[in-house]
């Protein structure tokens, strides 16, 4: 026979759930030896963490870094591409607009994950990392699915960083072509010719624009950005670990983990406050190439709270404002 009182007090709780929900906010449901409890993680929870030391390539200032010496050559190639924001509100196509992720708490119950193949693209658990990965099988994917269809979650308790690729829920567990558990207090690189759930062996969370940060005033890291195979050199640089078969020529292109970042006298002012916010940070911090995709897509979460109008006015910005930052060739 069922305790009204905890009848009761369930009810209320799932209530509580889907107000939080509602809010923006993920939720995390732990089973303890104590039973049932409820560990509320929001997306603003990931803004009070470290995202790795302050010395990491994605949180370095290269505003003054040396221009390269191929640089006009290099931007030649994607020139006249504008900046487009991959994220925003509402939906394209039927799915929410960026790449999703969700906040959860330590005591998250962890899942295996089985690296496969499937008709999207190959199976790369060799080069990932086994897990099992604190990812609720409530999480969103990635173009619901469709695509590349990423997944992401942060622990806020323990600052681990879990991502998968080609991702996809079996029953009781995630089947992906490749994972990777990034700890953000550590500098540590993925082992040489790894990839992650990014093609560069890079992480991908570090790199997105979050609407939190555009509240906050400030992003303070590397924005994740594409380009076509062309405009990529077959190769990498630290922080990538990984390369592809892409079709870029010497001192033409750009190996994956190079930065190019929008000129200094470049004039934002007349850009919305939210959007000087975004093109602050590629002066400061620049792009980082992460992937084989449209030229200058900038990588984002999605949210409700986006406007899309707005973001269409970095299409203003070509690759023709930016430069790329020296980098030994490898």
């Amino acid at each position: 026979m069922r305790n009204p009182i905890i009848c009761t007090l369930l009810f209320i709780l799932i209530l509580s759930c889907k107000k939080e929900k509602s809010a923006n906010n993920s939720v995390s449901t732990v089973e303890t030896e104590n039973g049932i409890q409820t560990c509320t993680a929001t997306l603003a929870d990931a803004e009070n963490i470290q995202l790795f030391p302050a010395d990491n390539a994605w949180n370095l200032d290269i505003s003054g870094k040396p221009v390269d010496a191929y640089s006009t050559n290099i931007i030649a190639g994607f020139k006249t591409w504008p900046v487009k924001a991959d994220f925003g509100s509402g939906t394209w196509q039927g799915a929410p607009i960026g790449i999703p992720y969700t906040v959860v708490c330590g005591s998250q119950q962890k899942y295996t994950v089985k690296f496969r193949a499937n008709g999207y693209d190959g199976n790369y658990g060799n080069e990932s990392d086994k897990g099992p990965y604190a990812i609720p099988l409530t999480t969103a994917i990635e173009g619901n699915g469709n695509g590349d269809s990423h997944v992401i979650a942060i622990d806020k308790d323990s600052g681990i960083l879990y991502e998968l690729y080609n991702a996809s829920v079996n029953v009781d567990h995630w089947e992906a072509s490749s994972g990777a558990i990034f700890n953000l207090n550590s500098n540590k690189l993925r082992k040489k010719g790894w990839t992650s759930a990014d093609a560069a062996g890079l992480p991908i969370f570090a790199g997105l624009v979050r609407y939190e940060e555009i509240l906050k005033g400030t992003i303070d890291h590397a924005i994740r950005f594409t380009l076509s195979s062309s405009s990529v050199y077959p190769g990498f640089i630290s922080p990538a670990r990984h390369m592809v078969s892409s079709t870029g020529a010497l001192h033409a292109s750009l190996p994956f983990g190079a930065r190019i970042r929008l000129k200094a006298n470049y004039d934002i002012s007349t850009f919305s406050p939210h959007n000087q916010v975004i093109l602050q940070a590629m002066k400061k911090y620049g792009l980082m190439l992460a992937d084989i995709g449209t030229n200058m897509y900038i990588s984002g979460a999605p949210d409700a709270r986006w406007n899309n109008d707005e973001l269409r006015e970095l299409l203003r910005v070509t690759g023709s404002d930016f430069e790329v930052v020296k980098f030994k060739q490898p």
